[in-house]
This record gives C-alpha cells, sequence and structure tokens, in this order.
C-alpha cells in the first residue's frame, strides 16, 4: 500500500445560494501561522497574522477570541462546571474513596501542576500594524481596534503566542492514555464568529465549537522525529524528505537537522487541527471518485490488525454519505488515532484507537459524518447541538445499516429509546437551551444526539423517506461553506415537500411538548364501526392507521394534519388507503367509522410504522379479544 503524503490544492468555492435571506452575508479569515513546538516541555511559540474580512453591515469596533487552551487550569469555568454538574463527565474526574467506603469526585483540572496546565498567552497585538489593546478574559481575549472596521472592508491582525500543551483531560493534549504524544486541537487563538445575531465569544466551559470560515496557512516546526497528520494538504513533502518504508516507519532523511517544517495549507475550512507521534504509522486508501482517506495510528500490534481491517468499510461509509447528503468537497480526510473518544475536526477526526473493531467502525463513522455536518454545514453547535451532533447521528446510523449484511427496518430505535427515556425522567429542557445550560450531561447527550436525530427520523413519518432523502440534498446543496440555522433545514423540506412544517420545529425543538395519542373507544355500530381517536400531549401530528380484518386482510387510513396542508404518499402502497378529513389541532378527539362490524376486526394500530415519537404506545393499538 502506497504511503505517501501528498496533498493536492484545491480551491473550494462556496455556493451562489443565499442562506438565511438574501442579505445573507458571513465574515472571511485567512490565517496564516508560524509555531515552533519543544516536545521536551510541551511548549510552542507561535505567529499569527489574521487577514479578516467584515463583510456585515455593521462597524466593529472590537473583535473577539478564543483562547481554548485556558480552560485547562485550575479555578477556570471548565473546573469549576465539573465540580459542579451532577454527572462530570468521566474523562475529567479522579475518584477517591473516603474512609467510610463513599466515593468522591473532583476535577481532574482542578490538580494540574503548573507544568501540566494549559495556558495560551498574547503579546504584541496589532491592527494593521498599530498595536492595539487585547485583555485575557478566560478563555476570551478581548480586543478593541486601533481604528474601527468599516462594513466590506478587511483589515490585518498580527500577534504573537506562547502556548502549552495540557495533559490530556479532554479532547486536546499531551500524552493520552494511549500515549499518542501530542492532539493539537483548538491549540491557537481562533477568531471569534460575528454573524447577524452578533459576536459569539462564548467561554469554553465544556461543550462544543463555532468558527469562522476561511483559510489557514500553517508551518509547524517539530523534532524531525515525529509524523504529522491533521487539517489542510502538506505542501513540502519533498522539503521533508520522508521516505515512507513497507512497515510504515518514517525514517527522516535529513539526518543533519534536528527539526523539520511541515506546511500545511486548508482552504475554506473553519478550524485546523493536527496531530502528533514519533510511532504513526501510515496508510492511504482511496475513495472511488471521491476523497484520498488517510489512516495514522500507533506502531501497536495490538490494534494494527483492526486499523487495517475497518479500512475498507470507512470508504464504503464516505461512498453513502456522499450520495446521501452530497458530495465530501475536499480531497483528503483523515482518521487519527489521538483525543480522548472521537472528536470531528476539519478534514479530520481524532479517536482513541485500542477499541474493538467495531467500535473503531462506529466511532469513525460518526466523526466522519459531522465531515457533512458541521465542517461543511457550519450550525452553531453551542446553541443549535441537535443540528450538529443530531443529524449526524441519523446519518451514522442510516449509513451503518445501508453497508450493513442485515438491515433494520428501523436502525434510528435507539435513538427513540433514548428519548422516551429522557422524556420519563422528567429533566427534558428544549432543544433551543445553550449546550452550556443543561444541567446534567446526559440531558444535554440525549436531547442534542437522540433527540436531535428523531427530529430527521421522524420527518420521515411526515413528508416520506425519500422527501427526507431530497430535503438532505437541497440543505446540502443550498447551505454548505455557510452556516445555517433551525430554519434552514425546515425551508428545505418544505421546498422539496410542499407540507408546511413550522409547527413541527417549534414543537419539537423549543418546547418540550410530547406527542400522546389513543384509541379511546372501538364502538359497534351493527353494520360499521365507530373509532373514537384522542390528542393527549400538545404536540399535533398527522395519523396513520391500519385495520386488519378477521379474513386476513389490511386497511389504510391516512388523518391529514389541517396545520400541516399536506397529504402525504402512501407508505403501505401495498395496502389500499383511505384519505380522510383532516384534523385540527384544537380539537382534542376525532372520530372515525369503518363500513364493516366490529366483529369483523382482529386489530388496529396508530403509527403502524413505529416513526412516530409517541410517548405512550400502550393506547396505540386495539384487538378484538
Amino acid at each position: 500500500m502506497k504511503k505517501i503524503l501528498s496533498f493536492v490544492l484545491i480551491t473550494v468555492c462556496s455556493t451562489t445560494i443565499s442562506a438565511q435571506n438574501n442579505t445573507y452575508w458571513q465574515q472571511k479569515v485567512a490565517y496564516k501561522m508560524d509555531v515552533t513546538m519543544d516536545v521536551k516541555n510541551y511548549q510552542y511559540k507561535g505567529k499569527q497574522e489574521l487577514v479578516y474580512t467584515n463583510n456585515s453591515s455593521d462597524t466593529l469596533r472590537r473583535v473577539f477570541y478564543h483562547l481554548y487552551n485556558n480552560a485547562f487550569q485550575p479555578g477556570s469555568e471548565m473546573d469549576i462546571r465539573i465540580q459542579n454538574i451532577s454527572d462530570p463527565d468521566a474523562r475529567m474526574i479522579n475518584k477517591i474513596k473516603n474512609l467510610d467506603g463513599s466515593e468522591k469526585k473532583e476535577s481532574r483540572i482542578s490538580k494540574l501542576l503548573p507544568n501540566e496546565i494549559g495556558y495560551l498567552k498574547i503579546s504584541n497585538f496589532k491592527q494593521d500594524g498599530v498595536i492595539a489593546k487585547a485583555i485575557e478574559v478566560g478563555t476570551i481575549l478581548e480586543v478593541t481596534l486601533a481604528k474601527p472596521l468599516l462594513p466590506n472592508s478587511k483589515t490585518t491582525f498580527t500577534l504573537d503566542f506562547d502556548g502549552q500543551v495540557p495533559v490530556q483531560i479532554r479532547r486536546s493534549g499531551r500524552n493520552n492514555k494511549e500515549g499518542v504524544a501530542l492532539s493539537m486541537s483548538q491549540w491557537y487563538p481562533k477568531m471569534a464568529e460575528f454573524d447577524f445575531e452578533g459576536w459569539h465569544a462564548d467561554p469554553y466551559i465544556a461543550r462544543e465549537f463555532h468558527g469562522v470560515w476561511g483559510d489557514f496557512d500553517v508551518n509547524i516546526t517539530i523534532d524531525k522525529n515525529y509524523i504529522l497528520g491533521g487539517s489542510g494538504y502538506l505542501q513540502n513533502k519533498n522539503e521533508i524528505g520522508c521516505n515512507y518504508q513497507d512497515e510504515g516507519v518514517v525514517v527522516a532523511v535529513l539526518k543533519k537537522t534536528k527539526t523539520l517544517t511541515w506546511h500545511f495549507y486548508a482552504p475554506n475550512v473553519h478550524d485546523f487541527t493536527w496531530a502528533a507521534d514519533k510511532e504513526y504509522l501510515h496508510d492511504v486508501v482511496q475513495v472511488p471518485d471521491g476523497a484520498t482517506l488517510h489512516f495514522l495510528y500507533k506502531n501497536n500490534p495490538k490494534i494494527i490488525d483492526n486499523w487495517k481491517k475497518f479500512q475498507p468499510k470507512i470508504v464504503d461509509l464516505m461512498q453513502v454519505y456522499n450520495k446521501t447528503v452530497g458530495k465530501y468537497p475536499y480531497d483528503q480526510y483523515s482518521i487519527i488515532q489521538g483525543g480522548d473518544g472521537g472528536m470531528e475536526y476539519a478534514m479530520c477526526t481524532l479517536i482513541l484507537g485500542e477499541g474493538t473493531y467495531e467500535g473503531l467502525v462506529g466511532v469513525t463513522a460518526h466523526e466522519m459524518a459531522h465531515s457533512w455536518f458541521q465542517h461543511v454545514l457550519a450550525s452553531n453547535e453551542s446553541k443549535h447541538g441537535w443540528m450538529d451532533e443530531g443529524f449526524t447521528s441519523f446519518l451514522e446510523d442510516f449509513g451503518l445499516n445501508e453497508v450493513a449484511e442485515k438491515k433494520a427496518e428501523n436502525p434510528f430505535i435507539g435513538a427513540y429509546n433514548g428519548y422516551f427515556s429522557m422524556v420519563k425522567s422528567g429533566k427534558e429542557l428544549p432543544q433551543a437551551t445553550h449546550a452550556d445550560r443543561f444541567d446534567d450531561n446526559r440531558t444535554y447527550s440525549i436531547t442534542s444526539y437522540s433527540k436531535g436525530e428523531v427530529f430527521l427520523a421522524q420527518l420521515q413519518y411526515l413528508i416520506g423517506k425519500e422527501n427526507v432523502l431530497k430535503t438532505l440534498n437541497r440543505y446540502y446543496a443550498d447551505f454548505k461553506f455557510k452556516h445555517p440555522t433551525p430554519n434552514d433545514i425546515k425551508r428545505s423540506a418544505e421546498r422539496v415537500s410542499g407540507a408546511n412544517l413550522d409547527w413541527y420545529l417549534v414543537d419539537w425543538t423549543q418546547t418540550t411538548n410530547t406527542i400522546d395519542y389513543g384509541i379511546k373507544e372501538v364502538a359497534d355500530k351493527v353494520t360499521t364501526t365507530k373509532i373514537s381517536l384522542e390528542r393527549i400531549g400538545r404536540m399535533p401530528m398527522p395519523m396513520d392507521i391500519i385495520v386488519e380484518y378477521v379474513d386476513g386482510s389490511k386497511e389504510a387510513f391516512y388523518i391529514p394534519l389541517r396545520m400541516m396542508s399536506y397529504e402525504k404518499e402512501n407508505p403501505t402502497p401495498e395496502i389500499k388507503r383511505t384519505i380522510l378529513k383532516d384534523w385540527a389541532w384544537a380539537e382534542m378527539n376525532y372520530v372515525l367509522e369503518i363500513s364493516k362490524p366490529k366483529s369483523t376486526i382482529k386489530k388496529i394500530t396508530l403509527d403502524p410504522s413505529g416513526w412516530m415519537a409517541d410517548v405512550k404506545k400502550d393506547n396505540n393499538f386495539f384487538e378484538n379479544k
């Protein structure tokens, strides 16, 4: 297998279709960074030049940067949050046994020593060569500009930065439990996003990220024995002079130097991440009519077989994702051992590498799906985590089912069950809740991952599977390389199907209203049967009904939802379907009459597909006994 770090520069063009409206705009950045890493003390020094384009109609007098590394210090907001949340992330705590046998949890960040913490210190900040006032406030750098930045103009910011890589606790860091030396995510001063809502200068407390679209030109100087992978295309393969042996072990040819400089260029991304280790093996696999996949993993005999085995499956998955959503727009994607589980980044993911084969496939399926839902369709993760994690989970489960030998009828059943358990717990908050404001991690996770996944899965119940797949294609075509909002996915579905779906977006994402319908009564009227239905939950739905008769025949009925103004295609075309009068939300009850006596009926089922997230399904059935 050819093992060459060959990356081809591409130009990725934004679509010309407007996003939220025809006055849609977004800011633009162009980073140039030179950084030198000292692998002995895990400290690094860098210079950054940032050309910032203000495409807004606002005159900017301040800008904000993220300094994520500063979260990994005792007393930081992240540290305090770990100590106060009811169910802290297990990766971020130490468990201590008390004398009485009870267990105490303490934040790992609170115990970091000065040479173990993370930090990012900024100096010499200038705007177009003039010193500007820059103040570090926790994980945010507040900059008062030397001169206002007018609408539709650009300026150049320059700064120096000193950083220290923290002991790995969450996502980024050094020397993780699998021995990976450097997982360099969110490592540089990163411009905060400014959009139609204003600045998104959220402190780094626990959750997700948001960034400005732009280009990254990065030089990384490091000990010559380290192998790097991550965002962007390697520009100086010949200068680095690496010889890739059959075993995948890299030997530096430039014997006289102690360090090498790796030059990467990442076009039209909103992040830049890299990882480095002396023992990385490197495999390259080509996706037919698609990207080149790079796999970097430790030279550990215990994991090599799994890392070789799962590569063809990832090729298959990327082909499914390309077909389902839209073609991955870059020439490269890298799967790199590093991190503390799995986390998505621009053109790459960092994952743990010592799990089972199934675990490797599953985590990569999820993180790679983020390349569509977050790194091409860049919704604000902190405000709309369900669009990011939920849609990614939908694509993950859909894709895994497509490449499975035995396909499940409903590959999203796990998401539905997660949502039902959260409703039962009584702890649910609206999906519109900011990611950092959830009372516990479990509720955040189910809200974003499971309920977000059900948003799309249940949409199949409303407008049909084919229309949902067309919606994803339309959404991707219209909003790639932009920052879509919840209204954008809703409007994409409306444009494809013709249905009115504002009620669905509001009830499902902005409230905790639940769906609960039931069969209230089945009454015999000699030659006919009266079926009385009731809406118990606040959230409305159209209704699919199947009636099974004693003689083995079946009949389908469809009750449209009035506010939806839509009649979907028959989901069971093999069964004759009758479309009834619509059901208005204000009506708590609905009566339909079947032209056969009750004695001929064997079973009546509401939502036979199971795609509707009805929280109490035991009243969705009637059996004539």
